[in-house]
């Protein structure tokens, strides 16, 4: 959830709770209760679950500490056994020691409270350097001009992959790439700063509302 929303929420002294989890941890991996929001801002929450755990992971599935990046991994009686008549998926996603791979990337800090940053699927590389699409997201939300905002990776000819942000515009509203750009820099790396910029009238979603972004790949022109 972006914290612009977290802070909208509370701003009207609405309390929540969030929770993480995939349909193959059935679901729940991670909660934050309402009293621990305010205090964990963003976090996706902290293992609670019985018989049940969570750790993060380099690329050679050995753990990393707090204040690092890896994908999270879940173990426990609530995993899924495997995918229905497909061992090569299963065998993809369960490593030998019985923990679940995501898919996601995840930083935890020293109460082992865990913030989801982004999809691995989703990072773009540029340059050489790891942009995960989900920070960019959360600054561009701050922008008055931006009701909703997607970031991606497309491809370009000396960097690789650059950084994308395809933009639904608030109503009335107008930008530019360089003033997108601006608004940026004393709130990004440089690198982190997207290249292009793109509009749409509304990101496509999934009947359960994640932004769909292979479709919005689809759409683009091939240059921008």
């Amino acid at each position: 959830m972006p914290e612009t929303l977290i802070k909208a929420y509370a701003k009207r002294g609405v309390p929540f709770a969030q929770g993480y989890g995939l349909t193959e941890t059935a679901p729940l991996a991670l909660i934050l209760r309402t009293d621990e929001v305010d205090v964990k801002v963003g976090a996706a929450g902290h293992k609670v679950l019985p018989l049940s755990d969570v750790r993060l992971v380099d690329a050679a599935n050995r753990p990393v500490g707090a204040g690092e990046r890896g994908e999270i991994c879940v173990r426990g009686p609530q995993v899924m056994a495997g995918y229905w008549n497909n061992p090569e998926a299963t065998a993809a996603v369960i490593d030998e020691e019985d923990w679940f791979h995501t898919g996601d990337i995840g930083q935890a800090d020293e109460d082992g409270y865990v913030w989801v940053v982004d999809r691995v699927k989703d990072m773009v590389i540029s340059g050489g350097e790891n942009v995960y699409p989900a920070e960019v997201e959360d600054v561009l939300y701050h922008h008055p001009a931006i009701a909703e905002v997607a970031v991606l990776g497309t491809p370009h000819e000396r960097w690789g992959e650059a950084v994308t942000a395809v933009v639904a515009p608030q109503p009335g509203s107008t930008l530019t790439l360089e003033e997108l750009r601006e608004f940026c820099q004393d709130k990004l790396a440089g690198y982190k700063i997207p290249l292009r910029l793109e509009f749409t009238e509304a990101l496509p979603r999934s009947s359960s509302g994640k932004i769909l972004k292979y479709r919005l790949r689809d759409q683009l022109p091939e240059s921008g």
